[in-house]
């Protein structure tokens, strides 16, 4: 009889236990859904959506026809690609460094250097880890035309030698190659991505082809390799990525983004087997990247610049097993903190000065970060119909103060790990952006007055500013729009460097102040006001 009660009460109690596991994953499950719901995405369905959108094609391909700049950029970028698309179809993607031989799936480091790699053998190959955390080394990278396809072998890297005479090649340990590796292959990764524009673009298959090839050998590549292991059980491990020594240095993400967006639906139909594949591999970048790095200053900016990029261009998160889509990685970005990756609102909260708007590190990471919260804001504006600045109320004081790092000749102050520069000013465009797409005159006009101030240049249409930069992004950058037109009032009192023999009233200094930092000299018995 005793034993059937403890039996009876053995099961009550895994039954209770059942239920209070079972009460307490719905309320996590139930607060992380309330918490993605409070953001009030809306999220486009359709690809390409990171730089454009399927109906910007027509509007690109009149940009081209009506646009000299546009035409030039173009015809350059076709003729950059054709270098190598023309070689073959799989030319490109067999110069990638990759382990094609071994197909290692484990890597380990020492430190801040290459050790070997290893593991089990993966049904492809992987991709090779660069060999430094530093650019340091004494030997030449070489072209691209100079390297041989499919190329691995146990002594490393066949180089020239920059410090001997003649530069004689020699047989070189990965370990000494700096971050060559790294940058061999985003090159490659770049023109790929030029190929998946041009193929969205034109519709010729050559592009398409070659940058498929690239994608999937890459792609699959990372998929199969694991997180790099530090044999010396040191800090490194917390900062490594699956392609650098720095998970703030994953260049390569921001050309495999819009490479897999422009050519997804070429993807979608001839490697749909592949998609699954493609996608977890973007996010077992993107969950390292949280894993690992430094939360409290400018590096969480840039790793969740490339954990966005990523979330962009992923599914809904009902579409994955995993349920980790675009809104999980969002919402994490946003709201979800963990020992190395910081929400965007903690580290606002943690980071700037809410009085003044100042960030708290130097004048050369406090213009990064700056930069790329104001960056965010145009990203939440153009991909998730959000505005940003509501959630970081901070924002457009923190844009606002940066010219408080200015001398009178408008150069950065260059203290601590600075170089004096003049004041980046796409912050301006960033949130000009912002209060047109939400109604915000009055900031409008504030940071219009202050980017025609710092970038004269900006009111004139494009063809008058010189070439336009060779690159996928020239067309979808800004392309003369109109600023804002009625300030022939504040114009007045805001020249660039004004000669008076006493100081401007106190009316007029008001009027600046409301939108910029003034600061005097007495130079030659006269006051050079230098208004910015």
């Amino acid at each position: 009889m005793s034993v059937r009660i403890s039996i009876c009460e053995n099961k009550k109690l895994e039954d209770m236990k059942r239920v209070i596991l079972w009460l307490c994953l719905s309320v996590v499950i139930g607060a992380v859904q309330a918490q993605t719901g409070r953001l009030d995405l809306k999220l486009p369905q359709g690809h390409p959506r990171y730089l454009t959108t399927q109906e910007g094609k027509k509007e690109t391909q009149e940009l081209i026809k009506k646009a000299p700049w546009a035409k030039d950029v173009y015809e350059r970028l076709r003729q950059r690609t054709d270098k190598y698309v023309d070689r073959g179809t799989d030319w490109l993607s067999s110069r990638l460094l990759m382990y094609w031989n071994t197909h290692a799936t484990d890597v380990y480091i020492k430190g801040e250097y290459y050790d070997h790699a290893g593991g089990e053998k993966a049904p492809a190959p992987t991709a090779v880890f660069t060999g430094a955390r530093s650019h340091a080394t004494n030997y030449n990278r070489p072209r691209l035309e100079d390297l041989k396809p499919y190329q691995e072998d146990a002594r490393g890297l066949y180089l020239s030698n920059s410090t001997l005479e003649g530069n004689p090649y020699e047989w070189v340990s990965i370990s000494k190659t700096g971050r060559m590796i790294e940058s061999i292959n985003n090159e490659i990764v770049g023109i790929a991505r030029d190929a998946a524009f041009l193929w969205w673009l034109t519709g010729e298959q050559k592009y398409a082809m070659a940058a498929a090839s690239v994608f999937d050998v890459y792609m699959t590549g990372l998929y199969y390799r694991n997180v790099p292991v530090d044999l010396n059980y040191g800090h490194q491990q917390t900062l490594v990525g699956m392609t650098s020594f720095e998970v703030i240095h994953e260049d390569v993400i921001n050309s495999l983004v819009p490479l897999y967006d422009f050519l997804y639906t070429y993807l979608q139909k001839e490697k749909p087997e592949k998609m699954t594949i493609y996608a977890d591999a973007f996010k077992k970048c993107a969950d390292n990247i949280i894993a690992n790095g430094v939360p409290h200053n400018n590096w969480n900016l840039l790793q969740a610049h490339y954990i966005m990029n990523i979330a962009l261009i992923l599914e809904d998160d009902a579409k994955y097993a995993d349920s980790k889509g675009r809104q999980y990685y969002i919402d994490y970005l946003v709201n979800q903190s963990s020992i190395r990756q910081w929400s965007l609102k903690k580290l606002a909260d943690y980071g700037f000065d809410a009085a003044t708007g100042i960030w708290a590190e130097c004048p050369g990471y406090s213009s990064v970060v700056v930069g790329d919260y104001a960056s965010f804001v145009s990203l939440f504006d153009e991909n998730l119909g959000m505005d940003l600045t509501k959630e970081i109320p901070v924002l457009p004081k923190a844009v606002e103060a940066m010219p408080q790092y200015l001398f009178p000749n408008r150069m950065v102050c260059g203290f601590g790990d600075t170089h004096p520069s003049t004041l980046r000013t796409d912050i301006f465009r960033y949130m000009i952006q912002n209060a047109r797409t939400h109604g915000k005159s009055d900031e409008e006009r504030k940071f219009t007055a202050m980017l025609k101030l710092f970038d004269p240049s900006s009111s004139l249409p494009v063809a008058e500013r010189g070439k336009a930069l060779v690159a996928i992004t020239s067309f979808s950058a800004e392309r003369g729009e109109r600023l804002w037109q009625n300030d022939d009032w504040f114009r007045g009192s805001m020249c660039l460097l004004r000669w008076r023999t006493e100081e401007p009233s106190f009316h007029t200094l008001c009027r600046v102040r409301q939108y910029v930092c003034l600061q005097g000299l007495r130079q030659n018995g006269a006051w050079i006001w230098a208004l910015y």
